[in-house]
Parts: C-alpha cells; sequence; structure tokens
C-alpha cells in the first residue's frame, strides 16, 4: 500500500507541476496540501506509516544539492551579466542583515533571549528558499529567471555562511572571525579543484552509467564538507557554472586537455538527469512536510501575530532594498518565499541555541503564507519588470 500511495502521490506531483503555469499556483502550495490530505486519510483508514520525521532533513539536504545545481546549470556568465550578478547579491545580501537584526532584537524584546540565541534562531527566517522560488520562476521571462536563481541560490548561499558563523561559535571574538574567512578559503580551494576532477571524469568516462555516479560524488563532497561546517553550497555553485560556462572558460590554460565540445554534449544529459532528479526529491521532501504537518500548528493563534510581523517585515525590507536598486517591484516583491533551507536550518540549530517563540508553528505558518503570497504575486506578474537591469 506505501509503494501504490507513493506512486499516486508522485503522480499527482507530476501534474501539478505541469499546470502550475497555466493556474499560476505554485506546486510547492499543492503538494503541501496534497501530503496533508494523505496524512488524514492515513489516519481514517488507520494504516500503519512509520515514523518518517528522520527522512525530512535528508530529502531536504539532496533536494537543496539538486535545486540549486539545477538553477546555476541555466546560468551564463559574461560581462553582460555582471550588473544583475551584482544587484541579486545585493538584494540577497542586505535583507539578510537588516531583517536579521530585526527579528534577533524583536526575539530578545519578547523573550529576553539573549541576542546570540536571537540572531541564530532569527536566520532561519531571512533566507528565500530556492527550492520554491525556482520552479515558480521558470514560465518568467529570460530576465526575471535568472535574477530568481542568483537571487535565491545567493540568499541559500549567505544564509548558510552567516547561520554556520552565528550557530557553531559559542564566542565571537577576533578569532572566530578568522576561522570563518580561513572556512570561505578552503570549500573554495575545495570546489575548483573537486569541479576540475568531476569534469574530467565526466569528459572521460564511456561506461553507459556515468551520470548517477557523478551526482553521487556531488552529494558526498557536500555531505563531507558539511560535517567540517564548511559552506558546501559554495562548490554546488561553482561546480554548476563551471559546466554551464564551458564557452567562455575553455580558454583558460590547464583546460585544453578537456574535449569540450564532448564535455557540453554530456552536460546537457546530465543537466536533464538532474532536473528529472531535483523534480523526484523535491516533490518528496514537501509531500513529507505536508505530511507532518499538523493542522494545530498551522491554525496556532499564539504564534499567528508573530508570523504576520515577521511576514510584514519581510515585505518591508525587501520593498525598500527593491526600491533602492530601481528593481520594479512586481513580481519580485513577492517572490520571497520561506521553505526547505528555512526547515533545514531550523532543524539544525544546536539544542543550545533554541528558543521557546520560534517552533514548529511559527516555522510551517512562515512557510505555509509566505508561499500564498508569492502564488498571489504570480496571478499578477508583469512579466517584463526586469527586462534592462543595469
Amino acid at each position: 500500500m506505501i509503494i501504490i500511495s507513493i506512486c499516486v502521490l508522485l503522480l499527482f506531483a507530476y501534474v501539478f507541476d505541469l499546470t502550475s503555469s497555466k493556474t499560476k499556483i505554485p506546486s510547492v502550495i499543492l503538494l503541501l496540501l496534497l501530503g496533508s490530505a494523505a496524512r488524514y486519510t492515513a489516519t481514517y483508514f488507520e494504516w500503519q506509516v512509520p515514523n518518517l520525521f528522520p527522512l525530512l532533513p535528508v530529502f531536504g539536504t539532496v533536494g537543496l544539492i539538486l535545486i540549486v545545481l539545477e538553477g546555476t546549470l541555466d546560468l551564463k556568465l559574461n560581462k553582460t551579466k555582471l550588473p544583475i550578478i551584482k544587484k541579486s547579491f545585493l538584494v540577497a545580501f542586505i535583507p539578510i542583515v537588516l531583517l536579521g537584526v530585526f527579528l534577533a532584537l524583536l526575539f530578545h524584546y519578547i523573550g529576553n533571549f539573549s541576542f546570540k540565541q536571537s540572531l541564530a534562531n532569527a536566520i532561519p527566517l531571512c533566507v528565500i528558499s530556492s527550492s520554491i522560488a525556482i520552479p515558480s520562476a521558470r514560465n518568467m521571462n529570460e530576465n526575471n529567471r535568472e535574477f530568481i536563481i542568483y537571487e535565491s541560490s545567493l540568499s541559500d548561499i549567505l544564509g548558510v555562511l552567516f547561520f554556520n558563523f552565528i550557530a557553531l561559535n559559542e564566542i565571537t571574538n577576533g578569532v572566530s572571525v578568522f576561522h570563518f574567512i580561513f572556512e570561505v578559503i578552503v570549500i573554495c580551494l575545495i570546489s575548483f579543484v573537486a569541479t576540475g576532477i568531476l569534469s574530467v571524469l565526466l569528459n572521460r568516462i564511456e561506461h553507459h552509467v556515468k551520470f548517477i555516479p557523478i551526482m553521487i560524488l556531488v552529494i558526498l563532497i557536500y555531505a563531507i564538507s558539511k560535517e567540517y561546517h564548511l559552506p558546501a553550497l559554495i562548490f554546488i555553485l561553482i561546480f554548476g557554472l563551471f559546466l554551464s560556462n564551458l564557452q567562455e572558460i575553455k580558454k583558460i590554460k590547464g583546460l585544453g586537455t578537456l574535449n569540450t565540445e564532448k564535455l557540453e554534449i554530456e552536460v546537457v544529459r546530465f543537466h536533464e538527469l538532474v532536473a528529472e532528479a531535483t523534480f523526484l526529491i523535491r516533490a518528496l521532501f514537501f509531500l513529507l512536510f505536508g505530511y507532518l504537518i499538523q493542522l494545530e500548528e498551522l491554525l496556532n493563534q499564539q504564534t499567528l501575530v508573530l508570523t504576520l510581523i515577521i511576514i510584514a517585515a519581510i515585505l518591508l525590507i525587501r520593498w525598500i532594498v527593491l526600491k533602492l536598486f530601481s528593481i520594479p517591484l512586481n513580481p519580485l516583491l513577492f517572490i520571497a518565499p520561506r521553505g526547505l533551507i528555512t526547515i533545514l536550518l531550523f532543524l539544525s540549530l544546536p539544542a543550545s541555541q533554541n528558543i521557546s517563540i520560534v517552533n514548529n508553528s511559527l516555522m510551517t505558518q512562515i512557510v505555509v503564507i509566505s508561499a500564498l503570497i508569492m502564488m498571489i504575486g504570480l496571478f499578477f506578474q508583469n512579466n517584463d519588470a526586469i527586462e534592462n537591469i543595469q
């Protein structure tokens, strides 16, 4: 029965993915509803379902890797892209800092928690979920789509960097700053070496099974980097950008041994497999998250007021930043969902850093409401909104 149920749910997820461009309803909303419906169906028929909660961070981590990789495989780097890269970086970075400090002060004031604890709990709420934003941008024009891919991917990376620095350091001082900078340098070096090795493997393996081992190696390198608290998403970004920009970088010395023409063909095939795997893992994650959502948590009135304050702060700060850089608001103001990365960072909080007011109810409400706001924005989007970012 479990196998039948999973197959049926995934087929529904595929239908949602196919129809989202016409209905303008993000598939994540429908996946959450479907997962919740599956829970109540299982309860009604008294089906025995094992504890699925431990699978959530696993699907979340693999999904994050694949989603960022798929997004970066679509991006092209050249001089004409510098303005959009610069602005997307600033639009990703500034709200994390401003919103993080605001929410940390708010939590400190409400619950008298330490500022460090409050900031560690605030950061997950400041990060745009690329797992929701990137698929939702699929049907936008090229400029909108590029901006959202860059912004949400950079938001994930910067959010993880900021979170690791605050949450995983007991004391914040000059030594911890030096250690943090050292970790970034180390992961950059690892990323370039690993990218070169994986590219050679992708180029030279003749066996009929080649892409799955490459994907496993990517996940393995990410996981090992995470074990040593390195900002592993930087590796995913560098690897994806390398493969998607072979025409720009094939002139670099030392890359002459690569058969770039053959590699470009392999990259297209690899991209197709990544897209298929991304759909599967992303669907499983949000179905599982919907299944685990308790209706009482979603309707918890004790956290609803704080949730609405946080949502209002997200939109206000985003409005200010977009106006500051002269980026049209429609639909980008509303494309700031919280989701997979928010949940992963929340689950990664050390027990000593947890505070009572940031709980499952608050996280669930923010994820659902931010996705609903994005859905409303997509209904009324102006698809020519950022035709000329300079």
